[in-house]
Parts: structure tokens; sequence; C-alpha cells
């Protein structure tokens, strides 16, 4: 600011100014208002029903719509899921004949031709176990000089947990 003396008169000039550049600032804001307003009735016209925007200063805010995912979802047509989702994950498949607890010393003691007794029978039925989940019981087959398992049984839930406790 400069050391300058200002008169009445310029004062009063002053003074009107500012009045008038406010008066002007409210005008604007009230016709904003109204142009914001029209704008929002003209959108719920058109949108028949969806909620107007909010406009911000850093601009436009619309309502977030989501789809819900669901088993519902999974089974249109367009949709890839249900079991295409897993087809291809790989699990560790293991087919138990029979347990054997054993010291170091008498496994430090196998070698070929050894025989190892096991908790099992011949023609018990065998365990196929699925990530380390008993899931079925079955027969061992030969085919083509290759060893296999026809499943006869699928254990269900309750007797899996039984088990997996047990064990």
């Amino acid at each position: 600011m400069s050391d300058e003396v200002l008169s009445q008169e310029e004062i009063e000039a002053l003074i009107s100014q500012g009045g008038a550049g406010a008066a002007q600032a409210q005008a604007d804001a009230a016709s904003s208002a109204e142009e914001q307003a029209i704008g929002d009735e003209q959108q719920a016209e058109a949108g028949e029903g969806s909620p107007p925007e909010i406009t911000a200063r850093s601009g436009s805010v619309r309502p977030v719509e989501l789809n819900l995912v669901g088993p519902e979802s999974l089974r249109g047509p367009s949709a890839k899921g249900g079991m295409d989702l897993i087809l291809d994950v790989q699990l560790q498949v293991t087919v138990e004949l029979g347990r054997a607890i054993m010291n170091v010393r008498e496994v430090l003691g196998l070698g070929p031709g050894a025989v190892v007794e096991l908790d099992k029978h011949a023609g018990e039925p065998v365990d196929v176990v699925v990530n380390n989940k008993p899931i079925a019981r079955g027969e061992v087959v030969v085919i083509d000089e290759n060893f296999g398992v026809r499943v006869t049984e699928i254990i269900d839930k309750e007797a899996r947990d039984a088990r997996a406790k047990a064990a």
C-alpha cells in the first residue's frame, strides 16, 4: 500500500465499487444455482428415475453401480464360471495302500527285496487322497502292467472329517 491519504469521495467510490462487485458475485451465484437446478431437472427427465449428478469443483460425481457376484451370476451363458474356473488347477492325488510305523534303524535296513508290512490286508480297499484329504476308496487294478485304482466309494464329508481327526 502507498502512504497516500484518500479523500472521502475516493473512499465512497471504492465502497460503491466493492458493493457493486459483491452484488455481481451474488447475482452470478444465484444464476449458477438456477442453471444447476435446470440441468438436474433435465437429467432426471432424460434418465427417468436415475439419480442426478452431483457437481463438485473437481468434476462430476456419480453414484457407483455394482454388479452382484454370486452363484446365480455364474450360471449365465455369458459368464465364465462354475467348474470351468478350476478345471486346470493341479492337485496332488495319492493312493494309500497302507501305513507302517518304523524306526530309523529299520528304514536304513531296507534294501532291494525287503518287505514292509502294512496295516491293511490284501484285497482291502485303498484310500484315494487329494491334497492330504481322503476323498474316496477303491480297489487296485492292473492295466497293461500299470497299476491303477478303480473308485468304488466316495467318502462323504462327515466320514472324511472323522478320519482326518483320527489320523
